[in-house]
């Protein structure tokens, strides 16, 4: 079964990890599996979630990653965070060592350079999932994600095997933000949502929450798109392995310190790709073939 809907009602507590960071569970020989079971109504049933691990990608966020390291802290106490930076020149990662330092729910993860947004979420999805993390959370540093709105998230996971913090559905909403650039993200979510034939509204979205076993069951070795591509490659390729997806209304607040990282190429970068596996993914299916689950054979 594979869809994406919009969460029912989701509550506003997180749910408490029922395991520390580290501690080894059984391991199925399918990754879905192991997070969930039947129960007599032939409905899904999920798994504990396990300690959360907020994965924030960092280049010259100096400015911003003190006071959303502690919202974060704040809104899910017991989540721990991995501070991704990219050898920032603004000192951001001195500034994530000071924290880590005072914090020992804070970590830091120093990158060799500037390689992408996706290069850097993958980084940490890796050190999360080796260091016995069950949920693996992405968020901005910029405060464009509320970490208020994440026990919404994470309440919704505990049905689900990945939650989109979702901009377009009833309820979602955009602050401060150029029509320009909702015309850009609105295009973007639909021109993916039809070429690609998937449920989901907000595929170009960042805020998400997923499960352990859903990283493992992607194909994360396989990705090598960035950016606003690297989102809609994870959704689809979430969607393709069979895996609960559900979107749930957030708040997305435009940055008011430092710079924002779109650019041209990145959209570009976007629509090529998805055209390619659009076009892909139909010819496989007039030619009979199964879609395989690494975007780059289309």
């Amino acid at each position: 079964m594979s869809d994406a809907r919009e969460a029912e009602e989701p509550g506003t507590k997180a749910d408490e990890p029922s395991a520390k960071a580290g501690e080894a569970g059984a391991e199925a020989e399918e990754p879905r599996r192991s997070n969930e079971s039947q129960d007599d109504g032939g409905r899904r049933k999920y798994g504990p979630l396990g300690t959360t691990l907020v994965i924030i990608p960092t280049y010259n966020e100096a400015e911003n990653i003190k006071p959303i390291v502690a919202r974060v802290r704040e809104s899910v106490p017991d989540a721990h965070i991995l501070v991704a930076d990219d050898n920032s020149p603004d000192g951001t990662g001195k500034v994530a060592d000071e924290l880590a330092a005072e914090d020992d729910h804070v970590k830091v993860l120093h990158r060799k350079g500037k390689e992408g947004l996706g290069a850097a979420y993958l980084a940490g999805f890796r050190w999360g999932i080796e260091h016995g993390y069950g949920v693996l959370v992405e968020m901005d540093a910029d405060g464009s994600h509320q970490p208020e709105e994440l026990p919404r998230l994470l309440t919704a996971l505990k049905g689900a095997d990945l939650v989109i913090g979702s901009r377009w559905v009833p309820g979602g909403r955009i602050v401060n933000w150029p029509k320009s650039r909702e015309f850009i993200s609105r295009g973007g979510s639909t021109y993916s949502r039809l070429l690609l034939d998937v449920p989901i509204r907000d595929m170009t979205a960042g805020y998400r929450a997923f499960r352990k076993e859903t990283l493992e069951g992607i194909g994360m070795d396989e990705v090598a798109s960035q950016g606003y591509c690297f989102q809609i490659d994870l959704a689809w390729r979430a969607i393709k392995a069979g895996f609960h997806v559900i979107e749930v209304p957030v708040t997305f607040i435009e940055r008011e310190r430092g710079e924002s990282k779109m650019s041209r190429d990145i959209v570009t970068e976007a629509a090529w790709r998805v055209m390619s596996w659009g076009v892909g993914s139909r010819v496989n299916k007039v030619l009979g073939r199964k879609d395989s689950k690494d975007s780059k054979d289309f």
